[in-house]
């Protein structure tokens, strides 16, 4: 379940990225969410009589991070290949990972991701800079979602929280899309196209990693997590025709490596644990 999600969203940004020439990066956030919101708005029905002032403004607060993430992702992929721009934003929660964490083995992590960075900086003169910023930017906005995503868990059940937050990013990225894709978000090939990506990298996902997480510890599945930048490597070659140089994919290895190394040690109990829990 774990890789079945991992694919799905890669498959939606790549399916995403096939038509960036047509509404733009822009447009295409505004059908992920526009119909990613639709589809678990009438899944949850939240009651929304029975949310305090507090988690409205957690989830108003939430929806902009979100909208700002997909919007900066989806403009580092139009500049990047998919693979690169992935593994730059892994760089967010292994960063958070490393910032909760004191012990010198996460900087030494660290920084190995530092190296694959640099070496995907000096691996080609193509790599478009404003991508790579684009891409940084997802990276940080990935990790405000993993500490938000926790508190609107915390006031909220099941999807209702998530369902909100995704109907406010769709309102904030409105304004952008409409600009970027015109009328042309109208034709009934787009539309499809966008309900594609939102099913794929918004709702099969998120159900799949639901179920996965009921089974699995949450440090193994970031550990399974990591591999998303190969996932959209291997998507990028199949369906945009994207190659990687022997550098670039040492270097996504590196950044990949030091997020297996981050959390794995932590998910290992030591055998006289396992032995007394058991």
């Amino acid at each position: 379940m774990i890789i079945g999600a991992i694919v799905s969203v890669q498959l939606g940004a790549a399916l995403a990225a096939t038509m960036f020439d047509t509404v733009g990066s822009s447009g295409m956030v505004l059908l992920r969410l526009g119909f990613a919101a639709i589809v678990l708005l009438a899944v949850s029905r939240p009651d929304l009589r029975a949310r305090t002032r507090g988690d409205w403004a957690v989830t108003v607060v939430f929806g902009v991070l979100l909208a700002t993430m997909n919007l900066t992702f989806y403009a580092a992929v139009a500049r990047l290949p998919l693979g690169l721009a992935v593994t730059l934003e892994l760089l967010g929660p292994l960063g958070l990972a490393v910032a909760m964490s004191r012990r010198l083995r996460e900087l030494a992590w660290t920084a190995l991701a530092i190296v694959g960075v640099v070496m995907l900086g000096e691996s080609g003169h193509h790599i478009d800079p404003v991508g790579v910023v684009f891409a940084l930017i997802a990276a940080a906005c990935w990790a405000g979602y993993i500490l938000l995503n926790a508190e609107t868990g915390r006031r909220s059940s099941g999807t209702d929280g998530l369902a909100l937050a995704i109907a406010v990013a769709a309102s904030v990225a409105a304004p952008i899309g409409i600009a970027s894709g015109g009328m042309t978000l109208l034709r009934p090939t787009i539309l499809l196209a966008g309900a594609g990506v939102a099913m794929l990298s918004s709702v099969i996902n998120f159900c799949l990693e639901l179920a996965a997480l009921r089974t699995v510890a949450a440090r193994p599945f970031g550990v399974l997590m990591s591999l998303s930048p190969v996932a959209a490597t291997l998507a990028g070659f199949v369906i945009l025709g994207q190659r990687l140089s022997v550098l670039q994919i040492v270097a996504i290895g590196c950044v990949i490596a030091a997020s297996v190394g981050t959390i794995y040690p932590k998910a290992a109990p030591s055998a006289g644990k396992r032995a007394a829990g058991s």
